[in-house]
């Protein structure tokens, strides 16, 4: 099946070039859709321009940008996208800019309170509550309080480039939803923080090359099956100067996740994971004292449980609190009474919750996104927890994002569909007679710039086939060549990534279309996409039918796509290429070696080669240890199967990827040295995992030359 096609523009004279598409270009950022930026002053939407901060709905201008550098007698305003309005009904606009954060009052014509940031500060986390200031000089922790006084808290960690002991930073390399290392209590009095004891982690040398002499520095990279790093939680009061440190349970290279504090801050609730993760538990800890106050509850299963977000507590009762869960085998929204650990459902069904979004605490109900509709949506609910029910908020369409009043009863919601680049809506979150809230106001709905300004738009589809297993379904994106005609026969690319926590195919504008896509379709290219089975949003079970032999059913379901590709009549089965970065370099490598005489020319960015390369955290979730599951460490390494190279194969990597680090791609270039086989290689010295910039736009120069070159349509 296949729907939401578009049309050739025939009207459309320009074609798009690479300045155009890519966020690096020279041309990329006027031809994006139109948009407002906002915020909520409390309860009060505002939107911020260049030279202003107004009210969004009746256009009344709060301050100028030239105002606020006025009454702080220096350009502390770049334009007011630098400017937050942090307190309702007070005109306050708080501003960071270079080496100070202050805050000034527009109708006073005084700045009312200022803090300097001092030199060197790293990982900076601001509590709005208290105004201080937690941050990171190299490894040690700090915390600048709200009336200037500088506290140390810790005095251990690395001041060199070693980084073995590291306090206030994301740990577990950003896994279980983790992104920060410090984490404020809600009167902003308590820090809770990471420490990470990496000194027993072998590293990864990368070459600094723009030294005269190169240098060398050592990323701390646990490799799957090696020694793991240890963390630690501790909480410093900032009132004692005093840190507590949890006594946590399990072993000391257990993962740590998704600290959530109680109201009263008298409690932390850690969700603590196995190394195997595959037994995790949730469990309170006393804050003033370290100690275990209570386990609430332990999820286990065969494969793996992956907490990936934190608990929300309910305005109106500090008793209970929002978690997230699979337990039943799809992400749903539970209510945890956390004095007895009891979970109660209250979203089910066979689709997932993307996003807790937050609280309309009038109404009591909670406003969540979810794709319950069509597994490429990603729509806003509310469920009252007094009745239970739930209403869809705005369309039922699309993918959404939205941000709540400070009460919770309106939301500005921002979706894009595709055939819409950008809509704004202000939507009441309060419970009506009818069925749905009613519309407040359209902010904005935003035209495609591409057919505004004149230019050419490929035919783009969605549809759906089988996967391999013969009964899911899976859903892709198929972008036809500009002036498409269904006589000739095109060559084609099919574009891939096919891992966790990722997706290529959603109803968003155009079908969530890359700009290099609709690059390729203006040089007479058909562009494939595929949402393979591991990738998100689609269950448990979905995702773990990868599990301990990464690559094996993904390529099997990527090549239930090539049979659909060569039963069209219009695509050149003996001009196919495959293209992808990351996972999906992995996955292009695979392709090229497995299926050598499908893909003629294939790109692989970045790629994974063989996972006893990859992280710890990363690696043995999807694949186990190389001790546990040697066969599918075996079967699943890319370096066995360089003999069986045929086609064009350029590898593009970052020289310094501290990701998928470079001994993936060297591993492999060498394996095809030994046998026989002629790859090609391109690098980005000091570049890390991706490319970005200008780089980002000579990039895909790189891999559309490529493709040109050896797979060039017919007649070039």
């Amino acid at each position: 099946m296949a729907q939401g096609t578009f049309p050739n523009n025939g009207q459309g004279g320009l074609l798009l070039t690479l300045e155009d598409v890519m966020s690096g270009g020279s041309n990329w950022y006027n031809l994006q859709p139109e948009n407002k930026y906002t915020q909520w002053w409390g309860n009060t939407p505002v939107e911020t321009t260049a030279d202003e901060v107004k009210e969004l709905l009746t256009g009344k201008t709060l301050v100028t940008v030239n105002r606020l550098n006025e009454i702080a007698g220096e350009k502390v305003a770049v334009n007011g996208h630098n400017v937050l309005l942090p307190y309702n009904k007070k005109p306050i606009a708080q501003i960071r800019s270079g080496k100070k954060r202050l805050q000034i009052d527009w109708e006073q014509g005084s700045v009312v309170w200022s803090q300097d940031i001092p030199e060197g500060a790293d990982h900076q986390d601001f509590c709005q509550e208290s105004k201080h200031l937690a941050y990171t000089i190299q490894g040690n922790l700090y915390v600048k309080t709200a009336t200037g006084e500088t506290l140390q808290v810790s005095k251990d960690g690395s001041t060199d480039d070693s980084n073995n002991i590291v306090y206030g930073q994301s740990v577990h390399r950003d896994e279980f939803g983790i992104s920060k290392g410090t984490f404020w209590s809600p009167d902003g009095q308590l820090l809770a923080f990471y420490r990470m004891d990496q000194s027993m982690v072998a590293g990864y040398p990368q070459v600094d090359i723009t030294k005269r002499i190169a240098g060398v520095t050592m990323d701390k990279y646990p490799m799957a099956g090696e020694t793991s790093h240890q963390v630690k939680v501790g909480i410093f009061d900032v009132r004692s100067r005093k840190t507590t440190w949890l006594q946590l349970i399990g072993a000391s290279d257990d993962y740590h996740t998704n600290l959530s504090w109680a109201p009263d801050g008298k409690s932390l609730y850690v969700f603590e994971l196995n190394r195997d993760q595959n037994d995790m538990r949730l469990v309170a800890y006393n804050t003033s004292t370290g100690k275990l106050s209570k386990q609430l509850l332990q999820e286990t299963h065969d494969k793996y449980v992956e907490p990936m977000h934190g608990l929300e507590f309910l305005p109106w009762d500090a008793s209970k609190a929002i978690m997230q869960s699979r337990r039943d085998g799809w992400n749903h929204l539970y209510l945890l009474d956390v004095a007895t650990g009891t979970a109660e459902q209250l979203t089910a069904g066979e689709y997932e919750v993307q996003q807790f979004v937050g609280f309309n605490q009038k109404a009591m109900s909670i406003l969540y996104l979810a794709n319950e509709s069509d597994p490429r949506r990603s729509c806003l609910y509310s469920l009252n927890l007094k009745t239970r029910r739930t209403t869809l908020l705005g369309a039922d369409d699309g993918v959404h994002s939205a941000s709540l009043s400070e009460d919770g009863t309106m939301v500005i919601d921002r979706y894009s569909s595709p055939t819409v680049p950008r809509s704004i809506n202000l939507i009441s979150t309060q419970p009506t007679r009818g069925r749905r809230p009613n519309l407040v106001v359209n902010i904005l709905t935003a035209k495609d710039p591409w057919q505004e300004k004149g230019y050419k738009i490929p035919e783009i589809t969605s549809g759906s086939i089988k996967a391999a297993d013969g009964v899911t379904d899976l859903y892709y994106r198929m972008v036809k060549p500009v002036d498409f005609d269904p006589a000739k026969k095109y060559p084609t690319v099919v574009y891939v990534y096919g891992g966790p926590h990722a997706h290529n195919v959603d109803a968003r504008w155009h079908w969530c279309l890359r700009g290099w896509e609709a690059y390729m379709a203006t040089k007479g290219y058909l562009l494939f996409i595929l949402d393979n089975r591991g990738s998100e949003w689609r269950g448990r079970e979905f995702e773990q039918a990868t599990f301990r032999h990464l690559g094996e059913e993904e390529m099997k379901d990527q090549m239930e796509g090539v049979k659909y590709l060569k039963s069209l009549p219009y695509v050149d089965s003996a001009r196919m290429g495959v293209h992808g970065w990351s996972y999906g370099g992995f996955m292009t490598t695979n392709l090229m070696c497995t299926y050598p005489d499908v893909f003629k020319v294939g790109v692989a960015g970045g790629p994974v080669i063989d996972w006893k390369y990859y992280e710890v955290m990363y690696g043995e979730r999807y694949m186990d240890t190389p001790q546990q599951n040697p066969e599918g460490y075996e079967r699943c390494s890319l370096l066995g199967k360089a003999k069986n190279l045929k086609g064009r194969l350029q590898i593009i990597f970052g020289y310094n990827d501290p990701t998928c680090v470079p001994q993936h791609t060297l591993s492999f270039i060498r394996a095809c040295e030994d046998a026989g086989t002629q790859p090609d290689l391109f690098t980005y010295p000091g570049d890390g995992h991706n490319m970005f910039g200008r780089d980002q736009v000579h990039l895909h120069e790189r891999i559309t030359r490529y493709f040109d070159d050896f797979l060039a349509p017919v007649g070039r």
